[in-house]
């Protein structure tokens, strides 16, 4: 082999695998200038836009309070019931007519629309002018109730709810009862009470003298802040010519509630001692009369109330009505048949009360008509007669047989019931004074008979 003389050798061989492995470091290390140069840029740049957002907080606003909605608006119509009315006058601006249909079949079992009373008081309450409730007062201790809710209606009776308080009324006679318990800022109702309680030992036409007093316990009612009649006598005693009779509230078992004295004996008689109260007799009973019309001298069994037309005639005792009618001379007039052979005329009357009929069972002190002058009369006036066994007897000579006492079995609980009661009586009437009165005492000073 020629050599040419120009041929220079390296110093020492490189093989390729050598210059393939330069080459990547010279490559890794140019990509690894490259990144560090890129991060020290965005590092002196600050945090991007989109890395910021996430870091930095939210801040949530809170929306605008929303106006609160109205209050509802609520009304009560408060009104009695006109003569007339019908439960389609009342409510009709309220139901459909086949709601009132509705209705009126709900409330045969609860309470009959034909038994609302003219001059009853109602209310109707609505919210947003929408139907809500209507409130009617059945009597002093019940009422009905018709409500709406969503697409229910409901009707129930509920009781009258009062604040009830109990006070200790004093009072003296100096003209009748009634005027009695008006001097004293009283009701009149509360006269009709006593009378009641007290009607069958004391004859309020007859008996009264001037100076007589009485004292009851009342339960005095309050509605919504305002006076709303009496509750219960719970015990009352009057003193009439200088006797003193005491009676007290009580019920025995499932009897009704009555009036018993302090020995427990039953204040209610077998009958009355008058059909009717506060007014007067203006002719008496006597076998010999000259008749005021008629002009002929006959029989007057019978004694003569004189009272205001319209005055309540009550039934002297339980009984039936066996004769209704008039006559010429007795104009309106009823015949009531009780036990014992004994019978009770009321003579002269205006009319009869509603649901009077012949056969109809009667209880004492029930209205059974009104006064009036019909027939041959005068005036205005009560014809009252009594007979036994078909023979005339004078009512006011009468000694009524009292009607059953307490059982033993509850006696015990009537006296714890009785003694304290009894107690504020006696401590009032001995320590208060009543007025003395400058009145001559006469023998009948509310009463006079004719």
């Amino acid at each position: 082999m020629i050599l040419k003389k120009d041929f220079q050798p390296p110093r020492g061989s490189v093989s390729p695998s050598k210059i393939k492995s330069k080459v990547r470091q010279m490559v890794v290390l140019t990509a690894l200038v490259l990144f560090v140069g890129v991060g020290l840029l965005l590092l002196s740049s600050g945090p991007s836009a989109e890395l910021a957002a996430r870091e930095t907080p939210v801040v949530i606003s809170t929306p605008a309070a929303l106006p609160a909605p109205p209050e509802p608006v609520r009304e009560e119509i408060k009104n009695s019931v006109p003569a007339g009315s019908s439960i389609t006058a009342l409510l009709g601006n309220y139901f459909t007519a086949q709601e009132i249909y509705n209705l009126n079949q709900q409330s045969r079992k609860i309470f009959p629309f034909t038994k609302i009373i003219a001059g009853q008081p109602y209310r109707i309450c609505t919210i947003d002018g929408q139907f809500s409730s209507f409130i009617y007062e059945i009597d002093a201790e019940e009422q009905l109730v018709i409500s709406r809710e969503a697409e229910q209606i409901n009707m129930e009776r509920q009781p009258i709810i009062y604040n009830v308080t109990t006070e200790l009324i004093q009072g003296t006679i100096k003209t009748s009862l009634f005027n009695a318990i008006s001097e004293i800022n009283e009701e009149p109702e509360l006269a009709y009470v006593l009378a009641d309680i007290f009607g069958w030992d004391i004859n309020f036409i007859l008996d009264l003298r001037v100076g007589d007093t009485f004292q009851a316990l009342v339960e005095k009612r309050f509605r919504e802040g305002q006076p709303a009649g009496y509750g219960h006598v719970l015990a009352a005693e009057f003193v009439n010519q200088n006797k003193v009779f005491k009676a007290i509230r009580f019920k025995e078992g499932e009897q009704k509630v009555s009036f018993y004295n302090e020995k427990g004996e039953n204040m209610r008689k077998v009958f009355l001692k008058a059909p009717l109260s506060f007014t007067r007799i203006s002719s008496g009973y006597t076998m010999r009369r000259l008749h005021p019309i008629s002009k002929v001298w006959k029989a007057h069994p019978a004694i003569d109330y004189a009272a205001p037309i319209g005055t309540p005639v009550k039934t002297v005792g339980d009984g039936s009505i066996s004769r209704k009618g008039y006559g010429k001379g007795n104009g309106h007039y009823l015949e009531v048949v009780h036990s014992n052979g004994y019978k009770t005329m009321y003579l002269h009357l205006k009319g009869f009360a509603k649901g009077i009929v012949k056969g109809k069972r009667v209880s004492q002190g029930q209205v059974i008509g009104y006064v009036g002058s019909s027939g041959l009369s005068t005036g205005p006036h009560l014809d009252f007669r009594m007979k036994r066994h078909g023979k005339p007897i004078n009512p006011l000579k009468l000694k009524a047989p009292p009607a059953k006492s307490l059982s033993k079995e509850y006696m015990a609980e009537f006296k714890t019931q009785a003694t304290p009661l009894l107690a504020q009586l006696d401590e009032k009437r001995i320590n208060t004074h009543f007025a003395k009165l400058d009145l001559p005492q006469t023998e009948n000073a509310v009463g006079k008979s004719e």
